[in-house]
């Protein structure tokens, strides 16, 4: 089963976001081997990022939680909190399967 990273950023932690977001994207080039989909979500002031969510495709833990530990996001205290959890693909390319 996937995992998902569910992270919130901080309040007011946008600018410390987009400095590290360069070693972010770097990191996330590096594991694209693991990553099935990803992004910021936007529910910041204006529409701005606030946080990021991303499926991986691991059956292991931590894997999950080590890819989620050494994101340059976590590690430079850009979010405030992260939630590394199991998920169940149920719908995937607007495809309901069974």
């Amino acid at each position: 089963m996937p995992y998902a990273i569910i992270a919130r950023d901080k309040p007011g932690a946008l600018d410390k976001r987009m400095e590290h977001r360069p070693a972010h994207i770097e990191y996330l080039k590096s594991k694209l081997d693991l990553i099935m989909a990803g992004g910021a979500t936007t529910g910041g002031p204006d529409d701005s990022m606030d946080g990021s969510v991303l499926i991986l495709d691991t059956e292991d833990r931590a894997v999950a939680e080590d890819f989620a530990r050494n994101d340059p996001f976590a590690l430079n205290g850009v979010f405030e909190a992260v939630i590394v959890t199991p998920w169940r693909k149920t719908i995937w390319d607007k495809a309901l399967q069974g």
